[in-house]
């Protein structure tokens, strides 16, 4: 007779496998904002929109195309960017290709702000994700995420920019 918990149970390395990968996703969000909050003020969240702005032509995306890099509801991405507009950081306008769409361009004081907050965020990226792995394990993880990302949804989401 099968053991019906072996069906509903992650056992052996299967299960410290997902139990490493399952404390990762729980505590990095965590640092991540804690240093963003702590230094700059803004949440890690927060910071992937003015970085998504940042780096879009123009300093300008549509909202719709923002939420789908920051795989976000429309309403949590509009929550958040109301933030950044009340702090001058982000301004809201109908695009004027389509009105039925609605453009978040950054501004000067919100790219500021990017800057500013860049520099502890790529430490902390830097030392609690990279410097502890080997360039070997950096390819195996660009590997690994890839490949997690294609089993839960077929298009790419965001990728960084192509360097030129």
């Amino acid at each position: 007779m099968v053991n019906p918990i072996s069906q509903t149970a992650l056992t052996g390395d299967d299960l410290t496998t997902w139990a490493g990968l399952a404390t990762v996703l729980e505590w990095l969000p965590s640092a991540l904002d804690t240093q963003l909050l702590r230094d700059s003020d803004i949440t890690h969240f927060e910071y992937g929109i003015l970085y998504a702005l940042a780096n879009a032509p123009e300093v300008t995306l549509r909202m719709s195309v923002l939420a789908g890099y920051a795989n976000s509801s429309l309403s949590r991405l509009s929550r958040a960017v109301a933030r950044l507009e009340a702090r001058g950081w982000v301004l809201r306008e109908p695009d004027p290709e389509d009105g039925r769409y609605t453009l978040a361009l950054l501004t000067s004081a919100g790219e500021q702000k990017f800057t500013e907050a860049s520099p502890g965020h790529v430490h902390t990226v830097t030392h609690l994700v990279l410097d502890p792995l080997t360039q070997s394990q950096k390819k195996q993880l660009r590997e690994i995420t890839r490949r997690i990302q294609t089993a839960i949804r077929a298009d790419e989401g965001w990728q960084p920019p192509t360097p030129t």
